[in-house]
């Protein structure tokens, strides 16, 4: 996937960087050590071989002269200190981090090593599998996501902080930075700015019933999901992790739109979780409202020029706004 946000480097800056995380004597030679990952959205990650043989993923944050949407601000940070809290904490199999270096002396952003896995990526092949195949990896990918989910933190909001013990502000000033980051590079959402500020608050008392802070990774979907053999082989990308309401997850989506989400049927017995109370449906909905309008707005930041996601994101930002009352006139 192409963005402007990844930040390619050169054979000869790669090299360095292998050289300072594993010493000069693994430092790659010759041809075809290294190509691009390119199924990502934000950051460029590389396959790279060493010289032994071993094989590596390097993932690098986006230059700093690049403007990233305000929650994605220290991205990887985020995905360093995710790694380590669920490494710690549960048994879901995560990449282990080889390598980390946020000195910006090699490049000129954050970057860490880890280990290449040799599995599947479900996004790409569950499409292709048999039902029964796909519903079984879904309901460990729910099984899973409640493992993380059971990470308890003392506040909402970012994983370093600050925090704060109110889910309904941290949501609603989470909202309010995605709409403001929006308004700045003057995003046409086909609704009214201030239109969408009135259904977010005229439905914000349902995020008072969370009480409780949970780690959530918030991007789990099946394309971040690497599978092998039956099992979850490594779940990867977690540089939008916070400390929030589990029902954010991207696993309930469904719940409330199906047909652009997906169905959450197996993922949510995989999860354990019963079907949405009324108040949980309607917070479901405003997640979904918070991600549309991410979906548009991150189009502008990250320079594309096919429109696609796009236009599939207006619509789904109109199904959403119609689910919470709120219909063109």
């Amino acid at each position: 996937m192409e963005s402007i946000t990844k930040n390619r480097q050169s054979p000869e800056v790669l090299r360095a960087m292998v050289e300072r995380a594993y010493g000069p004597d693994r430092v790659p030679d010759g041809e075809g050590w290294v190509s691009e990952l390119g199924h990502g959205w934000f950051n460029v990650a590389y396959r790279i071989r060493l010289r032994d043989g071993y094989e590596v993923v390097l993932k690098i944050a986006p230059p700093p002269a690049v403007e990233v949407m305000t929650y994605e601000q220290g991205a990887m940070g985020i995905e360093l200190a995710a790694l380590d809290l669920i490494g710690k904490h549960t048994t879901v199999p995560v990449p282990r981090v080889d390598f980390a270096d946020r000195s910006r002396e090699l490049c000129d952003a954050d970057w860490f090593f880890m280990p290449f896995v040799g599995a599947d990526n479900l996004g790409i092949v569950g499409p292709e599998l048999p039902a029964q195949d796909l519903a079984g990896y879904k309901e460990q990918v729910g099984a899973a996501n409640r493992q993380i989910n059971s990470i308890r933190g003392t506040a909402f909001g970012p994983l370093a902080g600050p925090g704060d013990t109110s889910w309904r502000r941290v949501f609603t000033n989470t909202v309010e930075d995605v709409l403001t980051d929006g308004e700045r590079r003057r995003v046409d959402l086909g609704w009214d700015y201030d239109t969408v500020r009135k259904v977010l608050a005229e439905h914000s008392a349902s995020l008072d019933e969370v009480s409780e802070p949970r780690l959530v990774e918030w991007d789990l979907w099946d394309s971040n999901v690497m599978v092998r053999d039956g099992k979850i082989a490594c779940v990867i990308d977690h540089e939008r992790a916070f400390f929030g309401d589990p029902l954010i997850e991207a696993g309930f989506a469904g719940t409330q739109m199906a047909a652009a989400f997906g169905d959450s049927t197996h993922f949510m017995r995989g999860y354990g979780h019963p079907p949405l109370t009324e108040t949980e449906s309607v917070r479901r909905r405003l997640y979904c409202l918070h991600l549309a309008l991410i979906m548009v707005i991150e189009t502008v930041y990250r320079g594309h020029t096919d429109t696609t996601q796009y236009d599939w994101a207006r619509e789904r930002l109109t199904e959403v706004m119609a689910l919470l009352d709120r219909t063109r006139r």
